[in-house]
């Protein structure tokens, strides 16, 4: 998109006259190949919250393998560790590289006008995936991918009714496990969650403390939880690390977990080990949010590359896993 015609016309140029010059069909071919390709090649800076998480790890993956030099591009990947400085140092280090587009997985939703102001000033689209941002302008990104996360949320309450009510309790007693606060994945599920608990009068929330997406807090918020209250009937959990780390304070204060325990266990993402921890009995549901993000971000890309319009909000597909169906999944 900022790369210049005029560069590209030089390359071809240069490569149609080193064919003519060399004019034998058993020279080296890929060495020509390889620098029409390089004048071709797409800079993408990708600046990731962390690894928190499976999920982040999958996400991350996702990146790799997409913008990769086979498929025409060059990824130049930062890892934030949760700090929300470091991305902005990394989104600034970006523009100094004049890479053609910047992705922002961000760790919060605020603090991004400034930092994404230099961005539009230097011409280079900002491309947002996972969590939203909040900024006075939203002319400061071209596109956001990631997830409903209030919808996941609702989601979640609406599976709990049922569940509840096919289980014939009369009174839902309920522990939350909120996620890093102020990250929009924390926002939306907890505004699904509240909005649910304050529309049943049979509903209780317990208690309601970050888990930090992790397993180790996770696993230490529950243990917290079950010193204080001996009545918890659910644990909503904001990601599957954190219901994991639930489980293990579960299990280690003499109680049972999943179908079949004391606790219902509900949590988020839906990656490889919640099926495992399914289908061993543990957890009882896990809500999908697809961390695939690369392949609909570069489809992003590709579009703008030709000069097309692109959606402004762009919603992934998900689905509800739960014992009945991870075995088949």
């Amino acid at each position: 998109m900022k790369r210049k015609v005029i560069t590209a016309l030089l390359a071809a140029t240069m490569v149609a006259s080193l064919a003519v010059g060399c004019g034998n069909k058993g020279g080296d071919s890929k060495s020509d190949s390889s620098k029409s390709s390089s004048s071709d090649e797409i800079t993408i800076g990708f600046s990731q919250v962390g690894a928190e998480s499976d999920w982040r790890t999958a996400n991350s993956e996702s990146m790799k393998s997409t913008f990769s030099e086979k498929n025409g591009y060059k990824l130049i990947f930062d890892d934030a560790q949760q700090k929300q400085e470091n991305q902005i140092t990394a989104i600034r280090n970006f523009i100094q590289q004049d890479v053609d587009y910047i992705v922002l997985a961000p760790v919060t939703e605020t603090g991004w006008d400034t930092v994404l102001k230099e961005a539009k000033d230097a011409d280079i689209p900002v491309i947002i995936v996972d969590r939203m941002i909040d900024v006075s302008d939203d002319s400061l990104y071209t596109a956001w991918v990631g997830s409903n996360f209030k919808m996941e949320g609702q989601k979640a309450c609406e599976w709990l009714n049922a569940y509840a009510e096919a289980k014939g309790m009369k009174e839902v007693n309920i522990a939350h496990i909120q996620g890093t606060i102020g990250a929009s994945a924390q926002i939306g599920r907890t505004e699904g969650f509240d909005e649910a608990v304050e529309a049943h009068d049979n509903w209780t929330t317990l208690a309601q403390q970050s888990g930090e997406f992790t397993q180790a807090k996770g696993q230490e918020v529950m243990e917290s939880f079950l010193k204080s209250y001996d009545d918890i009937d659910v644990v909503i959990c904001e990601n599957d690390n954190e219901a994991f780390g639930a489980i293990d304070a579960i299990k280690a204060a003499g109680k049972t977990c999943g179908p079949e325990g004391d606790i219902i266990v509900v949590s988020f993402d839906s990656v490889k080990a919640a099926f495992e921890s399914m289908i061993a009995g543990d957890l009882n549901a896990t809500f999908e949010c697809n961390p695939l993000h690369g392949p609909r971000v570069a489809e992003i890309i590709q579009k703008l590359e030709k000069g097309e319009e692109v959606e402004k909000i762009q919603y992934v597909d998900e689905q509800v896993f739960t014992k009945d169906n991870t075995t088949k999944e």
